[in-house]
């Protein structure tokens, strides 16, 4: 056997346990996520706790895939979108289960990022190609890997934020009519519980803006000019202005309430639409995009 064929060998062998891992993942999250709606519809902490470590297994292999996809690649695991779904997923729930371990008994925001987790996973395995493929010339810059790490960083925040946001929607009005029991939320604690989602925003924001920052330099570096209007970038700038928006509207008496919370809500759309839907839109609509290869 050549030297090629030992490689392609190789190659093939850690593809095929790559998605065997990954499978195993989306299954964790997608069972993760039938238990913590167990724990909704029984208000069973139990049933909290249990989703919570299978979560936190689903993590733990996850983390291990993604060292195993650096080793295959010899590159930093998110360039294409494959890779980039597996990062997002991994990077929510990590963000996820490091919040709400100051948290005691309230399982409530889990269900929502270990169903997003699992539709990431899927989306990945479903519909993109999970081969290796070498850097594009667009991607070799020093600006690239800051640029996304700095971006999803982001991300996996503002997902949490979006997710105590949608608890506390949710359960405000049950805990108003005292019929909330179970759940570990009560009238002494709602309001702290919500006001992590703010804490988490501000948190977030300025990687948010630096990733914007890094994004132009490498758009510089890339393309030979900082900034274009191109479809990713404008939703990039309307993410930020939204959650601008939100950050203001906290510090305004009259819009502290639902105003707030429908900016946070609107900001983490707008950001699953710079993350995804811009690209989907782009190549349906025919929109000259520099990033459409990502799709």
């Amino acid at each position: 056997m050549s030297n090629y064929d030992l490689i392609l060998s190789r190659n093939s062998f850690l593809l095929g346990v790559e998605l065997r891992i990954f499978w195993s993942v989306a299954f964790l999250y997608g069972l993760s996520t039938l238990i913590f709606l167990f724990h909704i519809l029984t208000r069973r902490a139990s049933a909290g706790k249990a989703a919570q470590v299978l979560l936190s297994v689903a993590v733990v292999l996850q983390a291990g895939l993604i060292l195993l996809r650096t080793f295959e690649a010899g590159r930093a695991p998110f360039q294409t979108l494959y890779e980039s779904l597996s990062w997002f997923a991994w990077s929510a729930s990590l963000t996820y289960l490091y919040i709400s371990s100051k948290w005691e008994s309230v399982y409530l925001p889990g269900i929502f990022v270990s169903a997003l987790s699992m539709g990431a996973c899927l989306y990945a395995l479903l519909s993109r190609s999970p081969a290796v493929e070498p850097l594009s010339p667009a991607l070799q810059s020093y600006w690239f890997e800051w640029h996304v790490i700095l971006a999803f960083f982001s991300y996996a925040v503002f997902v949490v934020a979006a997710s105590v946001e949608g608890a506390y929607l949710i359960i405000r009005p049950f805990i108003k009519r005292g019929s909330a029991g179970g759940y570990g939320l009560t009238e002494g604690n709602i309001e702290d519980f919500h006001a992590s989602a703010f804490k988490l925003v501000i948190f977030g924001f300025p990687f948010l803006t630096f990733a914007i920052f890094s994004g132009a330099a490498w758009a510089n570096e890339a393309w030979g000019r900082y900034w274009s209007w191109d479809p990713k970038e404008t939703w990039s700038l309307i993410t930020w202005t939204v959650f601008t928006l939100y950050l203001h509207s906290k510090a305004t008496p009259g819009l502290k309430g639902a105003p707030a919370s429908a900016f946070n809500m609107l900001g983490f759309v707008c950001m699953m639409m710079t993350f995804l839907g811009v690209n989907w839109l782009a190549k349906l609509l025919g929109i000259p995009s520099l990033h459409i290869y990502a799709v």
